[in-house]
């Protein structure tokens, strides 16, 4: 490549960081649904036609605003699974389950962006997913290594589920026993109730010691699915 190529390029990469960065504040000043191209080129100077060049549409830029975050999330999990070592199952579940909430409390904007209320008129493209699967693939694996090792310890399926759980594990997780997709399924949505419930104020007067409260549920999550 030559100077002149690496040079524009470099000058991409910057001109991008800087329009999701002026995208970022703006999500946390008025939210997802009010983001506006034609602003944030104002803000940051550029002529909306120039900005079209980076983001052809609201949509993309949302969209890459949407994957960074579930990135970001998605390597605070893996970061805390891989400092876990060989901790036991329930433990290596937790830790990831605590870096998961300790990024949200980081970032509420882009929690929200990704957990929070459906943007009006967006629909999510397939280039998300696998982004947005990072967080679960990690908790899966946990499952799946206990299996493999200590065993698991889950109650057995009611009859008419039997069916839903069978589909489900085809979709995300065929090697394990049925029974644990619907569980897995079950202990995501908690788990990003229980940080939603922190984040958006629902504890308020309600929960104080929050710390140990999400330390302790995420466990009773790891039961859920059969880590003991």
């Amino acid at each position: 490549m030559s100077t002149a190529h690496s040079a524009r390029a470099r000058a991409r990469i910057e001109v991008t960081a800087a329009i999701k960065d002026e995208a970022r504040r703006q999500l946390a000043a008025e939210g997802a649904a009010k983001l506006s191209l034609r602003a944030v080129a104002r803000e940051l100077g550029m002529v909306s036609s120039a900005l079209y060049r980076y983001f052809p549409s609201r949509d993309d830029l949302l969209t890459a605003l949407i994957i960074d975050a579930y990135d970001s999330v998605g390597e605070a999990a893996e970061t805390a699974l891989g400092a876990a070592g060989d901790a036991d199952p329930v433990e290596r579940w937790t830790v990831v389950c605590e870096a998961v909430r300790t990024w949200a409390l980081a970032h509420p904007h882009e929690y929200a962006l990704i957990y929070g209320t459906p943007i009006p008129g967006y629909v999510a493209p397939e280039t998300t997913v696998p982004a947005a699967a990072r967080v679960a693939l990690v908790l899966i694996g946990i499952v799946r290594d206990a299996r493999m090792g200590p065993g698991l310890d889950l109650p057995p399926l009611p009859a008419d589920l039997e069916l839903e759980a069978e589909r489900m594990a085809a979709d995300f997780a065929s090697d394990l026993p049925p029974a644990v997709a619907p569980a897995l399924v079950a202990a995501w949505a908690q788990l990003f109730g229980l940080i939603g419930f922190e984040l958006f104020g629902q504890f308020h007067r309600v929960v104080e010691e929050r710390e140990a409260f999400f330390r302790n549920a995420a466990r009773r999550l790891a039961h859920g699915v059969g880590l003991s």
